[in-house]
């Protein structure tokens, strides 16, 4: 039935005022329509189905519609985007009203004034024409506030400075009104824990056999306080009934009978000590020539190598010239990618050399130009330290004046701790190669994180079988169990969904989104060092490469490098000597293995290839071939480098070929 406007009114002002919560509770309906700023509903029958609400995007407002009857629809909204001052203040507005309850109108001015949707319109950018005015009392905008800028500062059309600026006082709001505890509940104390954390650094022993690595390491924990006195008395004990009295500080390294009982060490030694600035994990690599593939497995590992040198008579001659790991070594770290070499030149407190400084200056001089001519800068890159394993002295503290008078070098740890630490990954995608596995309440491997970082709960990738598993805890150097692991750490990880059995060493775990490559065909450069005979297509050699071994082919031979000019060969060549670089197409025999371009991840990108006990040449990785496709053409390379300027065209497909090939 219908009711003129000034029976409805008074209907309206009989019935009682809605409660701020009330009118709070129907404005949070999303089937009932927006009130009304300045009325109050003045329906007096139940109102009838409502129809979707029209929404106009970039048009002018319009002139209010006649009053409403009971079956008319309801009225139109016009938003506005685009709109500067006008669209904050009608937020701001909008926000006001959601906060007071609409005040009752009264009869006189109601009749006066049609029914409609109280939503302030405001003019589009699109259309310059104003909307008519209301005859009834104009909407004032409210004051922008500080709230109201932030909730405003990612609309349309805003510029990017006042955005930032609205970004840095939401940070600063959430700061004021959240404690340190429902931050770090709400994002996680990672960050925190990194900025705590002292920095990690892992040392590996390198030197030929009998140098005294084992020694000193064991020394280097007795001084670091690795090592009690109860446990020390019984190492002493044990090696003097073994006819070993001055083994006892190498059997914190040497856990095993056959190790201790030779004196030799066979597998790459872990342990971890820490000082006031840093901790440190060692990895004693062996030193005989029989090992030489865990030493690679410990010097893939490294950040920084300790060439171990024997100062004794005829022991350094025997370590430095052809044939000794001495030299081996020092190119085998280069090749893992260490870039820091500290030379303890040891035992100058033997008989035979007595704290001789002619005898320090002699080893110094020999063995600089060798170390630059492997890679290493000898000013930046190569520090000489006289010390002595097995006394302490030069280890923790600085020599004795009265002993050595002539040296001025810092002691050992005093000059590691001083050492520029190098860059990590720690944003990366998410690498560790597997360098022990064994069963211990699950599957648990060991590795160095080589890139990103993990967390407990996280779910990786086991490349190259691509098998999903949980990481369910992780335990630190010192055995403690900690609840994330970052790039540089060498950590345990125990796994839920994957067997030891299924676990190889090499085997690399990855991030699920972005996981490790593996291929069994590559391009690469490598540099011939040393191989009595020519090395020709079909060549067979040990590939090392992060912690893995494993048996390859060189397929073919690309191109070559000219001495002289040091410029691509377009023809391939016949064979490689000692001495040549060329770029090869290697392939696996024993399918897909883990690895990645050199120039993104060089720690998974350099390699060594092995034959015969020797080391035959060392490369990196420059291109993988993850498909048949991609596989190079041979035959059209001996084609172009054949045909020459005769064959311009052919020559400039085949070269167009061969750059990104040999690249």
């Amino acid at each position: 039935m219908y009711q003129p406007p000034h029976q409805r009114n008074a209907n309206a002002n009989a019935r009682q005022p809605q409660s701020q919560a009330q009118v709070q509770d129907s404005w949070d309906d999303d089937s009932s329509p927006a009130p009304a700023a300045q009325q109050t509903p003045a329906f007096v029958n139940p109102p009838p189905t409502e129809k979707p609400k029209t929404i106009s995007i970039g048009s002018s407002s319009k002139p209010a519609a006649a009053p409403l009857s009971q079956n008319d629809k309801p009225a139109t909204i016009s938003l506005s985007i685009g709109g500067g001052g006008s669209a904050a203040g009608a937020a701001s507005s909008k926000k006001a009203e959601s906060t007071k309850p609409a005040p009752a109108a009264t009869p006189a001015k109601e009749a006066s004034k049609p029914v409609e949707n109280d939503v302030t319109p405001s003019a589009s950018t699109s259309s310059p024409a104003k909307a008519p005015k209301s005859e009834g009392p104009a909407h004032k905008a409210a004051p922008v506030t500080a709230d109201d800028s932030k909730s405003a500062a990612m609309r349309v059309g805003e510029p990017a400075a006042k955005v930032e600026r609205s970004a840095d006082v939401v940070a600063e709001h959430v700061a004021e009104v959240a404690d340190e505890e429902t931050l770090k509940d709400l994002y996680g104390a990672d960050d925190q824990a990194i900025a705590d954390a002292k920095e990690h650094l892992n040392i590996v022993f390198i030197g030929h056999v009998d140098a005294g690595k084992s020694t000193m390491g064991g020394r280097i924990l007795v001084e670091c306080g690795m090592v009690d006195k109860r446990t020390l008395e019984k190492y002493e004990k044990e090696a003097k009934e073994a006819g070993r009295e001055s083994w006892y500080l190498s059997w914190a390294l040497d856990s095993t009978p056959q190790e201790r009982s030779k004196g030799k060490t066979v597998e790459v030694g872990r342990a971890y000590f820490e000082t006031d600035k840093r901790r440190y994990t060692i990895l004693d690599a062996p030193g005989h020539k029989s090992f030489v593939p865990s030493m690679i497995s410990g010097a893939a590992q490294a950040d920084v190598a300790i060439m171990v040198i024997s100062a004794r008579k005829g022991e350094f001659e025997t370590g430095f010239e052809k044939g000794g790991q001495t030299r081996e070594h020092i190119v085998l770290v280069k090749t893992a990618g260490v870039q820091k070499l500290v030379v303890a030149v040891n035992k100058m407190d033997d008989p035979t050399v007595q704290y001789s400084k002619e005898r320090y200056d002699e080893i110094v001089s020999k063995l600089t130009p060798f170390l630059k001519g492997t890679g290493f800068n000898p000013k930046t890159e190569v520090t000489f330290i006289p010390v002595s394993g097995y006394t302490g002295s030069g280890i923790k503290e600085r020599w004795d004046k009265k002993l050595l008078s002539w040296s001025d070098s810092p002691a050992l740890l005093e000059h590691l701790d001083g050492m520029p630490m190098t860059d990590r990954k720690l944003n990366a995608p998410f690498m560790m190669p597997v360098s022990e596995k064994y069963k211990d309440m699950g599957t648990v491997v060991v590795g160095k994180v080589e890139s990103g970082r993990v967390k407990k709960g996280d779910s990786v990738l086991v490349m190259p079988g691509k098998t999903a598993v949980e990481v369910t805890a992780i335990f630190s150097e010192n055995e403690e169990e900690v609840s994330i692991a970052l790039c540089g750490d060498n950590v345990r990880l125990r796994l839920r969904g994957i067997d030891d059995e299924d676990l190889s060493v090499g085997f690399v775990l990855s991030a699920t989104k972005q996981p490790v490559h593996a291929v069994t065909a590559f391009e690469a450069q490598l540099a011939i060092l040393d191989h009595k005979n020519i090395i020709c297509a079909g060549y067979s050699a040990v590939l090392h490469v992060h912690t893995l071994s494993e048996e390859i082919t060189l397929s073919a031979l690309l191109h070559y490098y000219d001495k002289k000019t040091g410029r691509k060969s377009r023809r391939p060549p016949q064979f490689a000597k000692k001495g040549q670089k060329v770029v090869a197409l290697i392939e696996t025999t024993g399918g897909a293995i883990c690895i990645e371009p050199f120039g993104k991840y060089p720690q998974l990108g350099r390699f060594t290839l092995r034959d015969e006990g020797k080391t035959i040449a060392i490369g990196k990785v420059t291109k993988l071939i993850e498909r048949a496709d991609e596989m190079p053409n041979v035959a059209a390379l001996n084609i172009a480098g054949a045909s020459g300027a005769s064959g311009a065209s052919t020559a400039a497909a085949s070269g167009g070929a061969i750059t990104s090939n040999g690249n």
